[in-house]
């Protein structure tokens, strides 16, 4: 369990916080590229670490990321008119460019210089693998771009999505490193899922729902391995890599694609899910693209809003005689939904006080851990915390049956890191 002054420096991730300090120390995805699709598209609202935003693309293709309200006002620059390299407020005509710099005040004469003194605070907007990624933290101290795996690959190996998770981030992000809830929570899709069925790691999931846990720390955050029973006395490692602050990949099955996620506070009370899907040396095929589109997978279906179809006020869509029958163990569809209903379930803020953990909770108290302890030298002697560099960046995740006498971080190193054009390790 963590004190309550514990719980609310990991929690809380505003500007001057010490967690929202370390997140500010990373390249964090802001947006998918669908949603600034074309030129002088409209504007997006854009929340992140309790900022509020606006997005949008100029006439020549760049993108921005400012404060969403007008320096005159404070109208909000999403009923903005995107036109001629600038977003201008339809109150009185100011408008800024992707940097934050004010291009014209009509009022004022242009010799008066008043529109110079004007600048609203912006943030570096980036694509990388069909996402547009943003570093909110000191020009100074900005890190090299993102390196993972999953956006570095060709555009047809890889397929991302969101979704808005009603809970703060750390609970969903712990929900993501514990794997010993698969064999109950998701027991009834490794089966029947398209992007699950058909692996031989399924059978060792569904058999041993008593996974031992090991966890060793890599430079950048830890390797989480659990391991269940296999045949002739071998052992089914599934080992989980997770990168400070906020990235996860889960153990893949058979070929599937490999799928993971980051989870980026919005505000304390809400956080967006991105879920990944990329397969290192083949095309997704069709069927496996639409699958993710529907839901299936990590994926979820979304409104407009990319808010879940199935969510708090319809109470996830719950079906309670699937739940008897056996056909879906928490009643909930979708092994998106059935993680974010349950971490929902705990309340905005989870009160970690009153928690009772267990050995299959050791990833996430060492994560907290190193969270902790990142966050104290980053507030105290402005050590940057790690996971910013691409070399940090190139983990994989693995699944793998080993001999009782082998460790797995030993055994299986290679097969952890990422290596451009070699399938992933799996069962």
């Amino acid at each position: 369990m963590l004190r309550k002054e514990q719980n609310d420096l990991l929690t809380q991730t505003g500007p001057g916080t010490p967690m929202g300090e370390m997140f500010r120390c990373y390249w964090i995805p802001a947006l998918l590229s669908e949603e600034l699709p074309e030129n002088d598209c409209p504007p997006v609202r854009v929340q992140l670490l309790s900022e509020k935003m606006v997005a949008f693309r100029d006439s020549e293709g760049r993108f921005g990321l400012i404060d969403e309200f007008c320096a005159h006002r404070g109208v909000s620059l999403w009923f903005g008119r995107n036109e001629e390299c600038g977003l201008r407020c339809p109150y009185h005509g100011w408008k800024y460019d992707v940097n934050g710099n004010c291009l014209d005040v009509p009022s004022e004469p242009e010799e008066s210089g008043f529109r110079a003194k004007i600048k609203l605070k912006s943030y570096p907007l980036i694509e990388r693998g069909g996402i547009l990624w943003t570093y909110m933290g000191a020009p100074e101290k900005q890190p090299p771009l993102p390196e993972w795996e999953f956006i570095t690959v060709p555009p047809a190996q890889t397929y991302s999505s969101k979704r808005l998770q009603e809970s703060n981030w750390l609970q969903a992000m712990e929900g993501g490193i514990d794997t010993s809830h698969v064999s109950f929570l998701h027991r009834a899709n490794l089966n029947t899922d398209p992007l699950f069925k058909g692996a031989k790691g399924n059978q060792y999931n569904l058999a041993d729902s008593q996974p031992f846990f090991e966890v060793v720390d890599h430079a950048a955050g830890l390797f989480i391995g659990a391991r269940r029973k296999a045949e002739e006395g071998r052992f089914y490692w599934r080992i989980t890599p997770w990168v400070m602050p906020c990235f996860t990949m889960v153990p893949p099955r058979g070929d599937h694609p490999i799928h993971g996620h980051f989870w980026i506070p919005i505000d304390d009370e809400n956080c967006w899910t991105w879920s990944f899907d990329y397969h290192p040396i083949r095309a997704l095929t069709e069927t496996e693209v639409q699958a993710m589109r529907d839901g299936k997978g990590v994926h979820s279906k979304v409104d407009a809003d990319y808010r879940p179809l199935a969510n708090k006020s319809n109470d996830y869509l719950i079906d309670r005689k699937a739940q008897k029958e056996g056909r879906s163990f928490s009643g909930v569809e979708g092994i998106a939904m059935q993680d974010a209903s349950l971490q929902e379930s705990m309340g905005a803020i989870m009160d970690r006080s009153k928690e009772h953990l267990t050995n299959t909770d050791n990833g996430i108290i060492m994560a907290r851990l190193r969270l902790l302890r990142a966050a104290k030298a980053l507030t105290d002697k402005g050590v940057p915390p790690p996971g910013r560099e691409p070399q940090e960046q190139r983990v994989r995740s693995a699944a793998l049956v080993l001999e009782p006498d082998k460790q797995f971080q030993i055994a299986a190193k290679d097969d952890l890191t990422a290596r451009p054009g070699v399938h992933q390790t799996s069962v």
